[in-house]
């Protein structure tokens, strides 16, 4: 998709972008009828645009910000505060499933969280139109979310070491082990708090998960790193589920589990 930008070099520094494809990641209430939106794009990282009128009666832009809906976006004005002029629908309409909507407002919260203002990932922006898009399509829901927290962090510049431990000795996929971001594996028993199974980390190395006990550990060491990158900042989605489950775990418990939280009944590391 070709992207043009025009710049007017000048006291403002303005600039017009055409066609960005984008994401839209959270909006909230801007005057009497506009939004400001914090959007996702392939080229210049997560930019917030006012969408000035986008709530009025004819603006082009009513029902268009849409989340987890691939778009093409325009804007112009200075890096720091630029105006949404279009939107538009970047090939198919897509829905998610009200059943999934928290898994993709993780998405979000974890790219609003972890992300930096006008920093390019284009890797990140694929990995997660590709985790959006599947799980528009009802694919594995789990398996989806656990892919993309990996490649988040690989992508940010927090790989994982998986397959060999502190001390530099291979991981062997019969025995039991401790991750810290920091250190990698570390040996352990089977009964030590937050211990994951050899062969689950050789399989999220590889990215695939052969069983329940792959994609639980898997859980367990992303939420590990995850937490450690967030630096005591909690996520809302999390307390959202957690909130839910306590009301009423029949039905909150399943979701929640999903992003990485855990029943009071289980071990958390």
């Amino acid at each position: 998709m070709r992207v043009e930008v025009i710049r007017n070099i000048g006291k403002t520094d303005s600039k017009r972008v055409w066609l960005a494809p984008a994401y839209v990641l959270h909006q909230y209430a801007y005057r009497d009828t506009g939004r400001i939106v914090e959007v996702f794009t392939s080229q210049y990282g997560r930019i917030t645009l006012f969408a000035r009128g986008a709530n009025g009666p004819k603006s082009s832009l009513r029902g268009m910000l849409r989340p987890f809906q691939r778009l093409l976006v325009s804007w112009s004005g200075r890096t720091e505060a630029c105006s949404l002029v279009t939107a538009e629908v970047d090939g198919d309409i897509t829905g998610m499933g009200k059943e999934r909507l928290m898994s993709g407002f993780y998405l979000n919260e974890l790219l609003l969280k972890l992300t930096h203002r006008w920093d390019a990932h284009p890797e990140i922006f694929y990995s997660y139109a590709t985790c959006v898009e599947a799980l528009c399509a009802g694919a594995g829901e789990e398996a989806a979310l656990r892919l993309f927290e990996k490649r988040l962090l690989h992508d940010l510049g927090y790989g994982l070491e998986l397959t060999r431990t502190d001390e530099g000795l291979p991981v062997q996929p019969d025995r039991y082990y401790r991750f810290a971001l920091e250190r990698g594996p570390q040996v352990c028993v089977a009964e030590s708090p937050g211990a994951v199974y050899g062969q689950s980390l050789t399989d999220l190395e590889a990215e695939t998960f052969a069983n329940a006990r792959s994609l639980r550990d898997a859980k367990r060491v992303l939420r590990t790193a995850i937490d450690t990158c967030l630096d005591g900042r909690s996520l809302k989605s999390r307390e959202v589920m957690s909130a839910l489950r306590r009301q009423n775990p029949l039905r909150g418990g399943a979701p929640a589990r999903l992003l990485g939280i855990e029943s009071p009944r289980r071990e958390e590391s």
